[in-house]
């Protein structure tokens, strides 16, 4: 694909800058009506399957968190993420934009990484009303 289409992917769909590829298993944990849809669905296009939830009993490629600041402990959230993954997978923490119902400040975010034992490597803005903070674990998180 060339550069050009890269680009035009990117503004068409947002999951294109999260890294996922043809193939790979998505865990998405804390999905609600709230959750941005057109990421949802461009994040089953690039991957060409559909989401797994909770009940998901294999080792999943990525996970993709949905937290809101009233869903509880986020440090337990990202342990949780965690237990069904490789090591170096990443764990995509989507939480509302500064504004929203729901917000989380960065500084929660960083603690709560840290104590889970994961490194934010990036952030994006993940639609209208989500932003999205790669986190892996350290070992890993020289990589893309």
């Amino acid at each position: 694909m060339s550069a050009t289409a890269d680009h035009a992917e990117e503004r068409t769909n947002p999951a294109a800058r999260l890294g996922f590829q043809p193939g790979q298993v998505v865990q998405e944990l804390g999905y609600d009506d709230d959750a941005e849809q057109e990421l949802r669905e461009g994040i089953e296009a690039i991957t060409g399957q559909d989401l797994v939830d909770e009940g998901y009993d294999d080792v999943a490629d990525a996970v993709v968190l949905w937290f809101r600041e009233d869903d509880g402990d986020l440090t337990d959230a990202l342990v949780d993420a965690t237990t069904m993954i490789d090591p170096g997978a990443p764990v995509w923490l989507l939480t509302p934009k500064t504004g929203r119902d729901g917000y989380v400040e960065p500084s929660e975010i960083g603690e709560a990484a840290q104590t889970a034992g994961l490194a934010q490597t990036s952030s994006v803005s993940a639609g209208k009303d989500w932003s999205g903070s790669r986190l892996v674990t350290p070992k890993a998180a020289g990589k893309k």
